[in-house]
């Protein structure tokens, strides 16, 4: 006798956000610098070395958040393989509010003791609170629903499936 099986709901939320000014930087002064490196053999090296900071605008400068059952993910648009994840046994609570850059440190990729986020404007933000008692900050448009989905899945996995 076949067990008839019943579909499970997943829900996830994500969205994506991109810094205009992060990403006209990054191209802008590579360009820059490619043009500078062809045209003065003296100062190749340390041109190409230098590329460094325009890559960290284009790595930066556009990201893509995810909320779902497996917990939060905050990643580069253009480079997949950078992000931050954080699984849902590692959030303590998640909650949104208007945020300004200066609160967390500036524009980009920032860190400091107990607080770390990914901040490409003023606007909406969801905070995270870990269970190490650390805070992460994503800005991203629609925040609330974000935090909601977040709280409501915490709330599920402290009562089971």
């Amino acid at each position: 006798m076949s067990q008839k099986r019943t579909p499970q709901q997943v829900t996830v939320w994500q969205r994506t956000l991109a810094s205009g000014w992060m990403l006209a930087t990054g191209i802008v002064s590579a360009v820059g610098m490619f043009v500078v490196a062809a045209i003065d053999a003296r100062h190749r090296s340390l041109t190409l070395w230098l590329l460094v900071i325009p890559a960290a605008f284009l790595v930066i400068g556009a990201i893509r958040v995810t909320v779902s059952s497996r917990g939060v993910t905050a990643g580069s648009l253009l480079v997949p393989f950078v992000r931050r994840r954080f699984p849902l046994e590692r959030i303590e609570s998640a909650s949104a509010r208007w945020t300004k850059p200066a609160e967390i440190g500036g524009w980009g990729y920032r860190w400091n003791p107990g607080l770390s986020a990914v901040s490409l404007r003023e606007g909406d933000a969801m905070w995270l609170t870990l269970t190490d008692g650390s805070q992460f900050v994503i800005t991203i448009d629609d925040a609330d629903t974000a935090a909601e989905l977040t709280s409501h899945l915490l709330t599920r996995g402290q009562k089971g499936p």
